[in-house]
């Protein structure tokens, strides 16, 4: 069997390696554009800051390496610019002799990854622009941020790699703002009231997000002085334009194969419209493991797993890759985040009845040092109680509580599945509830109706309608009234049993154990504020 695979880093190297060692005889050969063939794209941001001190950590294998490592032929520098299904045959241009070449396939595997995407905006040639895709990327912006060019720059994108390259600049001391068309960074991960809690926390750590704002010029005679946004002019000794990335797929618009929006449409088998063309990586669908429907997830996780199945696939075995989940996490400066599933808004236009909650959990034992909290919301199916989706941001291990989302929603457990799990306890290292554990807890509550609480979203439509009582363990809320747990022993003071009471504490519970009581004295329209005061900051805030 001949094997074509058009494009290295992780998806094509991972499949090519692959189908190797399942099929020793395959003729397999690798036809990349560059001239690194494997490399850490996820590691970028971290080489700038110097947490990846050598580029060469960042260069997985060279060439060479890889042919010794695996027995598959590489040739780089050279660009398949058509494929011919009919002949089965794709032809290549060497990039160093400008000759073009001809290369027949029995199967091909299109892992040609995404690109950054380049405005159309005056002043993208300065001196100091940069994008963030490859190590070369990287490393100049590494060493000018060495040479000391750089006091302040300006990242257009609030997506992953923007964030990651604002919080490794600013641990260099770099004054870093991040601009971001969408209402919120992260579009399309976080749910909006999430994502601005994110914000916040940025912005406490030194990186102001302006969202929707837009990129309009790059502004300097030789090199980047200012960044004119819809709102105003940013001064600037550097921009990053991390705007999102384009699938890699010009060169197959006359090939006839299946495309969303540049993407290649792909089965489970990661099979295109020509069953003997496979696509894997950025450049590639696959499908959505809770909808069924295609999703784009341009991420090095994704590009390995579908890289292996497809290989697998390949060498003639039955496999039948479900999908994606669209988890994620990643490290941000003053807080880290983690989201697996459907957001609220997507199980919604999914056609799912969601229910949602927001609470603030400890991380660890409270006790032990270093403890702090988490922020979790989950979403789930209001009649069959399936878990639909995690967000999560705090200090501690994020990528844990990710992982037990997506073990549980690949496995369409209910939250009664994970009610009573024994999940590992120790101080260092969870509370005896696990904080998953326990937002599971909180969520049934509401769904069984013990918990009666606001939404942030119901909380900026109709909290003008509710009077606030502060449910705190000491008065925390100017101006409001206020009920201790501790002595509620029958009707409260000054607050009437069918009056609409909003009880707000610092995290939800106190509020929650207060509603328990007050219920049981007759009172019929309270609600917990979800999140409370850490969540909700604007309420100490206008004291």
């Amino acid at each position: 069997m001949k094997v074509i695979v058009v494009g290295g880093v992780a998806a094509g190297t991972k499949a090519a390696a692959k189908l190797k060692r399942e099929d020793r005889n395959a003729d397999i050969r690798i036809l990349t554009k560059g001239k690194d063939i494997s490399y850490a794209g996820c590691g970028l941001p971290y080489y700038v800051s110097g947490v990846i001190r050598e580029k060469k950590d960042l260069l997985v294998h060279t060439p060479e390496s890889y042919e010794k490592v695996t027995g598959v032929s590489v040739k780089i520098r050279t660009e398949v610019t058509k494929v011919d299904r009919k002949g089965k045959t794709v032809e290549a241009v060497n990039l160093d002799t400008g000759a073009v070449e001809t290369y027949a396939y029995d199967k091909l595997v299109i892992a040609t990854g995404a690109r950054p995407f380049e405005p159309d905006c005056p002043g993208t040639q300065l001196k100091n622009v940069f994008y963030m895709r490859t190590p070369e990327d990287a490393d100049m912006l590494r060493q000018t941020v060495e040479a000391g060019e750089i006091r302040r720059a300006v990242i257009v994108g609030g997506g992953f790699i923007g964030l990651e390259i604002a919080e490794n600049l600013a641990a260099k001391d770099v004054k870093v703002s991040v601009i971001d068309f969408a209402p919120h960074i992260l579009p399309g991960f976080l749910d909006p009231e999430i994502a601005d809690y994110v914000e916040n926390k940025l912005a406490d750590a030194g990186v102001m997000c302006f969202t929707g704002t837009g990129l309009e010029e790059i502004l300097g005679e030789e090199k980047v002085e200012k960044v004119k946004t819809s709102r105003r002019a940013m001064k600037a000794d550097a921009c990053i334009l991390a705007m999102g990335i384009r699938p890699n797929t010009e060169f197959l618009q006359d090939a006839g194969l299946e495309m969303f929006k540049g993407a290649l449409l792909t089965n489970q088998a990661l099979q295109t419209n020509d069953p003997d063309i496979y696509a894997v990586g950025d450049c590639a669908m696959v499908t959505n493991r809770i909808t069924g429907k295609p999703q784009w997830s341009p991420m090095g996780s994704t590009a390995n797993i579908a890289g292996r199945a497809a290989a697998m696939h390949l060498a003639g075995k039955k496999i039948s890759y479900p999908g994606v989940l669209g988890t994620g996490v990643a490290k941000l400066a003053g807080i880290q985040i983690g989201r697996t599933g459907l957001t609220e808004q997507a199980a919604k236009d999914a056609g799912y009845p969601v229910e949602s909650v927001i609470c603030v959990v400890d991380d660890k034992a409270h006790y032990y040092p270093g403890a702090d909290l988490f922020v979790i919301k989950l979403v789930a199916d209001r009649e069959s109680h399936r878990l639909l989706g995690m967000q999560t941001a705090g200090k501690g291990a994020v990528d844990k509580l990710a992982d037990i989302a997506v073990t549980a929603i690949s496995m369409k457990a209910t939250l009664e599945d994970l009610q009573y799990m024994d999940f590992a306890y120790a101080p260092p290292f969870s509370t005896a509830i696990h904080p998953l554990q326990h937002a599971v807890n909180i969520l049934l509550n509401k769904l069984n109706g013990e918990l009666d609480s606001m939404t942030a979203a119901e909380y900026a439509e109709e909290g003008e309608n509710y009077r606030i009582v502060d449910a705190g363990i000491t008065p925390s809320l100017h101006g409001y009234p206020y009920v201790d747990l501790n002595s509620l022993d029958g009707p409260a003071d000054g607050l009437g049993r069918n009056e609409k009471l909003l009880l707000v504490c610092s995290k939800g519970k106190r509020a929650y154990l207060v509603q328990n009581r007050l219920k049981a004295y007759g009172y019929t329209d309270t609600k917990v504020l979800e999140g409370g005061m850490t969540f909700h900051t604007e309420l100490t805030e206008e004291e």
